[in-house]
């Protein structure tokens, strides 16, 4: 899956962004397609952005431009380790549905051998993660695995992958 670029202009004020403002970008797949696009708002113009479908996860940071020998195609492929980088990035603040998909996506990195659990934040609120080729340290929420958190990131997979629609209630057992 590719993952569209950051923005260079607001999308729903128009105005251009500047080094070091705050953007929210949004990943959202339309009721009616199966494709994921991205919407970069300022974060002063967020409380305006209508999402035209199903918001799988968004995240605050700061606007950096693009370097013009930077390779967009190589660096926007949509794999879970781009995504655990971008959402887990200290510098962006992660939402309750973010959260859970760090927490996820830690679990699954790993499990591949991307990510090396070096222990628990001196309080314990946190697992503590190394990336194996940047060597750069994460902080995921240590939380409950339960059935309902699985529920939760099955949902918001199925929106970045497009097999199921996300459903507004839980699944019925089936009477006999």
């Amino acid at each position: 899956m590719n993952l569209q670029p950051l923005a260079a202009v607001c999308f729903v004020t128009g105005q251009p962004f500047s080094a070091g403002q705050r953007v929210a970008s949004y990943l959202v797949r339309a009721e009616q397609s199966t494709e994921v696009i991205r919407h970069d708002v300022l974060e002063s113009a967020a409380m305006s952005y209508q999402a035209p479908g199903y918001v799988a996860c968004s995240w605050v940071h700061a606007y950096k431009p693009r370097r013009h020998d930077e390779n967009s195609d190589r660096t926007m492929k949509l794999t879970a380790e781009n995504l655990f980088v971008t959402l887990a990035d200290p510098a962006a603040e992660p939402t309750v549905e973010n959260t859970r998909l760090i927490q996820f996506l830690a679990l699954m990195l790993e499990r591949k051998k991307i990510l090396r659990p070096k222990g628990r934040s001196v309080d314990g609120t946190r697992n503590l993660y190394e990336h194996a080729r940047s060597k750069q340290m994460y902080e995921v929420l240590a939380g409950e695995l339960d059935a309902q958190f699985f529920l939760k990131v099955q949902e918001q997979l199925s929106v970045l992958v497009g097999t199921v629609q996300p459903s507004a209630a839980a699944p019925q057992p089936a009477t006999v």
